[in-house]
């Protein structure tokens, strides 16, 4: 079984540190009990897509760096499938080592088991690029784990449907879903933000950005919920230079549709489920 690191960072995509944390103003924190950086903790017990929110542990080999990132469930016919960023995966072209998923991860402990990842998929780009700005709007991947007796979604419960975005959706209400490391926060708990999102840039497939949360170290590649589905993915902290904080949040679009089912087919064959 993986070893259980409990002092781990964040995979920043522009360097291996934490993001520099910058308050988010009082009237701008929508969270109930939110803190400076709109986060609460998530009551326990984990339920529906708390439940299929963890960990994704991965390690560094030339930085020897430990990894901690979120991932949650994401609804597949294989039922082995694992929503995160594309930057808990890759770094500086290479693919992290020893990777797994702790769904339900509470406290230090996996009650759901520990799923060692088979198979990773992201765009292009970011095996093939250094990072920049630019490639936030494709911080996003999946990772498919190892089948046992029985597929994830067997254990977790069904995973989460995605709810693609076009360029300039403003979504009302997004839980972000996370689990923060470093300045008051464990590493070992979950935490949620409740934000609102506007467009981020005018490019590409276009990014979402909350300015009522402030994600903290070991928060990217958790979920942005919206009504029963997750409708994004936790990127980065205020990557453009906002003097005020904020997150921002990769869409799920069209690319990232056809890279699911290209993931699902693949399982498929992989861990069969007949």
């Amino acid at each position: 079984m993986l070893r259980l690191v409990l002092s781990l960072v964040l995979l920043d995509p522009a360097a291996l540190t934490e993001v520099s944390q910058r308050n988010v103003p009082v009237p701008r924190v929508l969270t109930p009990d939110g803190d400076r950086l709109g986060y609460a903790p998530v009551p326990r017990p984990y339920t529906g897509a708390r439940r299929l929110t963890g960990v994704l542990l991965g390690h560094d080999p030339v930085a020897k760096t430990d990894v901690l990132c979120g991932g949650t469930v994401i609804g597949s016919r294989s039922r082995s499938l694992v929503l995160t960023a594309a930057h808990c995966l890759y770094h500086d072209g290479r693919l992290l080592e020893r990777l797994a998923f702790l769904p339900g991860y509470d406290s230090g402990r996996p009650p759901l088991g520990v799923w060692p990842v088979v198979r990773t998929w992201v765009p292009a780009r970011w095996r093939s690029r250094p990072f920049s700005s630019e490639l936030l709007p494709y911080d996003v991947g999946l990772v498919g784990v190892v089948r046992r007796k029985r597929p994830l979604e067997d254990v977790t419960g069904r995973g989460l449907p995605p709810m693609p975005t076009a360029r300039g959706t403003k979504l009302r209400g997004l839980e972000l879903l996370g689990y923060p490391v470093g300045r008051g926060y464990p590493g070992t708990k979950m935490y949620r933000c409740v934000g609102d999102t506007v467009e981020g840039v005018s490019e590409g497939p276009g990014l979402m950005v909350t300015r009522n949360c402030h994600a903290a170290a070991g928060g990217s590649g958790g979920p942005a919920l919206y009504g029963g589905s997750v409708a994004g993915v936790v990127s980065s902290s205020s990557p453009l230079s906002d003097a005020k904080g904020y997150t921002v949040l990769t869409r799920l679009g069209d690319r990232f549709g056809r890279m699911l089912a290209r993931a699902d087919r693949a399982m498929r064959l992989l861990t069969p489920t007949g």
